[in-house]
């Protein structure tokens, strides 16, 4: 999910984004790739993507009355500055004037029209926003559609869109310290063994660590704690399977300066140090955190 954002096959505002024009994605096939990869995950409980626009939304689920492209969908900066000087016009002197940079636009984007009043703007911009947005992307739309509808995932979506449009077009919600506390199954020792004395020291320190990184980094660093744990970095919408949980390295405890948490990812398990001060704690995860370029991240 995270490569597709970053591709040139999308465009647009973070959490908001359209199909954009990528001639090598179409002639190698890729919006139909991005498509089918968006149904893979879906079904087998993966990441949302969370980032259509609402337009692009509407162009999957086949509501065309519902296609209404806003100022905001326009991805280039000096079109879109273009666009909205029109849009603003009050006078049909300034609306002649406003579309004058755009003349070799309008005309290759078959949107010329006689301008008799200052109401024919609205249609205008309309029609500039339906070629950009829409139009233009048509071919690359049409793959993208095929792709998504491996696995029956297109025509669930279509069957019901309010159900999917929160995975589809909204950010995940943000991650709090209470959430991944709450998340994380902890596995202690028998009662009243040394290693149960152990892991009880080092509990408060990991919830404390939460708390720390929410308020001193925000979600984005919880994210990258739970990447390092499960591998994904936010919570899939059927949830993870199995349940993440917390384990602990008694092995390590004779170093514990060089001692480190370790993680694996195929069955959703963080493995914490085991530390007398919380300083020594949060050092060592941070710089695990920090320093673990897993999964393809920079």
């Amino acid at each position: 999910m995270e490569a597709l954002i970053q591709s040139p096959m999308f465009e647009g505002k973070d959490g908001k984004m359209n199909l954009g024009p990528d001639s090598s994605a179409l002639r190698e096939d890729r919006y139909f790739i991005a498509g089918r990869a968006i149904a893979v995950s879906l079904v087998h409980g993966g990441p949302p993507p969370g980032f259509f626009a609402p337009t692009l939304y509407a162009c999957l689920v086949g509501e065309k009355s519902s296609i209404k492209p806003v100022l905001e969908d326009i991805a280039d900066a000096d079109l879109y500055e273009k666009v909205k000087k029109l849009s603003e016009c009050t006078s049909l002197d300034d609306l002649l004037h406003a579309t004058e940079p755009l003349q070799d636009y309008l005309a290759n984007a078959g949107c010329l029209r006689p301008l008799k009043c200052i109401e024919d703007r609205d249609l205008l911009v309309q029609d500039i926003l339906l070629f950009q947005v829409v139009h233009r992307v048509c071919g690359a739309l049409e793959r993208f559609v095929e792709g998504l509808n491996t696995l029956g995932v297109l025509n669930a979506i279509r069957m019901h869109p309010d159900s999917f449009r929160p995975l589809m077009c909204h950010e995940p919600s943000a991650f709090t310290a209470d959430i991944m506390d709450h998340l994380f199954h902890i596995r202690l020792s028998e009662v009243g063994s040394n290693k149960r004395r152990a892991e009880e020291r080092v509990v408060p320190f990991w919830r404390d660590y939460l708390q720390d990184v929410e308020e001193q980094e925000g979600p984005s660093k919880l994210g990258k704690i739970l990447a390092f744990a499960t591998g994904a970095s936010v919570i899939p919408p059927v949830g993870f399977s199995p349940q993440p949980s917390i384990d602990f390295l008694h092995d390590h405890s004779s170093s514990p300066r060089s001692c480190l948490p370790m993680a694996n990812t195929c069955i959703n398990c963080l493995k914490l140090p085991l530390f007398a001060k919380y300083g020594d704690f949060r050092e060592r995860m941070d710089f695990a955190i920090v320093n673990t370029q897993g999964f393809g991240r920079e």
